[in-house]
Parts: structure tokens; C-alpha cells; sequence
């Protein structure tokens, strides 16, 4: 007579992974992530990636050919946004942001919020003060011209090129173009840059002992947040909680859809697997 098998744990069964919340940042939509969701999903993971409050379902053309929701919105309001995506959730998920995602990803873990974040080619919250040349040139047509405070930015297909497409051919980065751009929220920019020196709503704890772990993922070819500004990123951390920074050779600011991204989107799942003791 065979053996009865081992009745699965209760705890097994009930078991449920956390939803990954993905974030992207500026000049973007959730359909950035579109291939991470799939990918997500063949390892067991529903991901979700809800775009900026007043963007709604719409396709980024369609943005661009009316973009006025953009104009005069805040961090603030990006924030509350998420916060209430995420306390619908049935449990606290694996937050993982883009640009300015990755900022946002760092403050809803200031606030408590996730059971781990990942910030791939973070803007730096308050009081990071570091401003590279390219950086400078990625954003000069908002930051260069102060009457563009509360509007809604276009943002030109040879802007994207040297902004996301330095690694790509001027067609190839042109359709990552039509297929993604949005124009900026230049508020949003805004508050970043006034935020150099500290304070606003770009703002963490650095010394916030039950912090969620974060991961901080630069590219070494990325012109908008250079690796140097992630690496002084993470130096402001200090105390117990955990922050680890990933180097990955040859990215630009397109990270999360070009070439490779499969190796960043991985690496990232199994760092958060091991940090948060998720499976």
C-alpha cells in the first residue's frame, strides 16, 4: 500500500504573493512596463502599472494630442494616488518605480508603505545635491525656461533620442518614441529641482530604521539620472535598513524597455524575493 503524501501546510495554501506595483516616471505611462507584466506574471506575480492621476487609460498619442491633465500636477497628488491604489490591495506589495517612480517608490516606503521597493534609475529625493551636465542638457526644455512651471511640456523626438535613445539609432529610437512619450508634467521637475537642498514633497527619512528594503539600479550610459547621482543616492542612507545599490553596465534612461531589460526585471524580482523572504 503506497504512502499517504504530506498534507500541504494551511499557511501554503492560503499563501498569497504580493502584488508588484510598478511606477513609472516622467515623460511616460504605465504601458513603459508592458513587457515586465508578462514577465511578472510567468514567475507567479500579478503586476500592476496605473499611470499618474488624470492620464487614465489612455494611449500616449492620444496624451500628446491633449495633454492639459498634465499641467499643475504634484508629487503630492502622484503620491495620494498610489497610496490609495495600494490600500485597495489585499496585501502590501513589491513596489518598483522608474525615474521619477523610483523617487515616489522611496517615499511610499518612508510612509510605511510595501514590503520592498525598487527604485531603477531613481530622481533623487531632497537634499541629494548633485546635478550632472547631462542631466542639465535631458531637462533644459523645462528647467531652462521658468514659465513652463504648471504646464504640460512637449517633449521632441530628438530630446527623447539623447534623453532615452543614446544607446539606439535615431529610427529605432524614434518609434520607442510615438510608442511611449508622453509631454512632462513640469511641475513634478520642478519640485525636484527646488528639492536640491532639502525639504518639499520630494522628501525621505534617511535614518528610517523600519524601512522596507529598497534596492537602488543605475546605468552606467544614462544621461537623464546619471550612476553617479543613485551612488550619492544611497550614500544618504544610513541606519539598520536595508539599501543595497545594482550597477548595470551600458544602460540609458530606457532601461526598463530596451535591450536587456529582462536581465534588470529579474535581478530585481530575485533581490526582492531574497530581502522580503517572498517566493
Amino acid at each position: 500500500m503506497s504512502e499517504r503524501p504530506e498534507p500541504t501546510p494551511v499557511a501554503e495554501v492560503l499563501r498569497i504573493e504580493p502584488t508588484i506595483l510598478l511606477i513609472h516616471g516622467l515623460w511616460m505611462t504605465g504601458l513603459c512596463w508592458e513587457h515586465w507584466i508578462p514577465f511578472f506574471a510567468s514567475h507567479g506575480y500579478t503586476a500592476i502599472a496605473p499611470s499618474w492621476p488624470g492620464y487614465g487609460d489612455r494611449t500616449p498619442a492620444e496624451i500628446r494630442a491633449d495633454p492639459k491633465a498634465l499641467r499643475g500636477l504634484t508629487i503630492h497628488a502622484i503620491i495620494e494616488h498610489y497610496v490609495k491604489i495600494i490600500e485597495s490591495l489585499p496585501s502590501p506589495p513589491i513596489i518598483m518605480g522608474h525615474s521619477f517612480g523610483g523617487l515616489f517608490t522611496q517615499i511610499l516606503l518612508n510612509k510605511g508603505y510595501g514590503v520592498a521597493g525598487v527604485g531603477i534609475s531613481p530622481a533623487q529625493p531632497s537634499g541629494v545635491v548633485i546635478l550632472k551636465p547631462s542631466t542639465i542638457k535631458a531637462t533644459f526644455s523645462i528647467l531652462g525656461n521658468p514659465f513652463t512651471y504648471n504646464k504640460a511640456v512637449p517633449f521632441t523626438e530628438s530630446q527623447f533620442h539623447y534623453a532615452f535613445g543614446n544607446a539606439l539609432d535615431k529610427k529605432e529610437s524614434k518609434a520607442l518614441w510615438e510608442r511611449y512619450s508622453v509631454p512632462a508634467a513640469a511641475h513634478v521637475l520642478w519640485q525636484g529641482a527646488l528639492g536640491l537642498l532639502g525639504g518639499g514633497d520630494g522628501a525621505v527619512d534617511w535614518k528610517k530604521a523600519d524601512r522596507a528594503p529598497l534596492l537602488l539600479v543605475a546605468g552606467t550610459n544614462d544621461h537623464v539620472v546619471p550612476r553617479e547621482v543613485v551612488e550619492a543616492e544611497k550614500k544618504k542612507y544610513v541606519g539598520k535598513a536595508v539599501v543595497e545599490l545594482k550597477v548595470f553596465e551600458g544602460r540609458t534612461h530606457g532601461i526598463v524597455n530596451q535591450d536587456g531589460w529582462e536581465e534588470v526585471a529579474g535581478f530585481a524580482l530575485e533581490w526582492v524575493k531574497e530581502k522580503a523572504k517572498v517566493y
